[in-house]
């Protein structure tokens, strides 16, 4: 019935191991990208850096959303005939 279950194991067990060499390459990669980059001045947030105060530019997928819903107004306004 179960066909040698120890070769199954050994596949499983060796594609585990190769996950996690993978896994330790990419965590050495990571450091080694974190380590190589240039690092921030005091008090400035990362998730910050980089906005300018003020009006943002719209966002190029904005402007056309915009024109297609102004030409869904403009249909609103003139409502089919109906017989009444």
């Amino acid at each position: 019935m179960n066909k040698n279950p120890s070769s199954r194991k050994r596949a499983r067990e060796k594609a585990q191991a190769e996950r996690n060499q993978e896994k330790q390459k990419q965590r050495l990669e990571k450091r080694e990208k974190k380590a190589n980059s240039p690092s921030r001045g005091p008090g400035e947030d990362p998730d910050l850096a980089g906005i300018v105060p003020g009006p943002q530019p719209r966002p190029e997928w904005f402007d056309g959303a915009e024109a297609s819903d102004e030409s869904e107004e403009n249909n609103d306004d003139n409502p089919p005939d109906s017989k009444t």
